[in-house]
């Protein structure tokens, strides 16, 4: 299964034994030659920063939970595991305006 636009799926982060919910950034229908996925990591550690997005208690992950908008990254899709749901469609426009923030655009 690929990951699509607007999706959360728990993702292998890459660092030891860590995996986290990731909300999939990347257009659908997309070639990306090496197949990596945009993607925000999700976490449960508020530091109250402008630009982490509360995404309050969702079904996926089980506590309340911040997508941290400036660790925004590329990972291969093979790093994708399992998908969790999709973020409501008012949720992913607030994050994507925080990442036109972050990024001064």
């Amino acid at each position: 299964m690929t990951p699509l636009h607007g999706e959360v799926w728990l993702v292998d982060m890459g660092m030891v034994a860590k995996t986290r919910p990731a909300i999939v950034l990347m257009a659908n229908g997309l070639t990306a030659p090496r197949s990596l996925v945009i993607c925000i990591p999700i976490t449960t550690q508020n530091r109250g920063s402008e630009l982490e997005y509360p995404l309050g208690h969702l079904p996926f992950p089980d506590r309340e939970s911040v997508a941290n908008v400036p660790a925004i990254g590329a990972l291969p899709s093979t790093r994708f595991e399992k998908r969790l749901g999709e973020l409501p469609e008012s949720n992913l426009k607030d994050i994507k305006r925080l990442v036109v923030k972050a990024c001064a655009l």
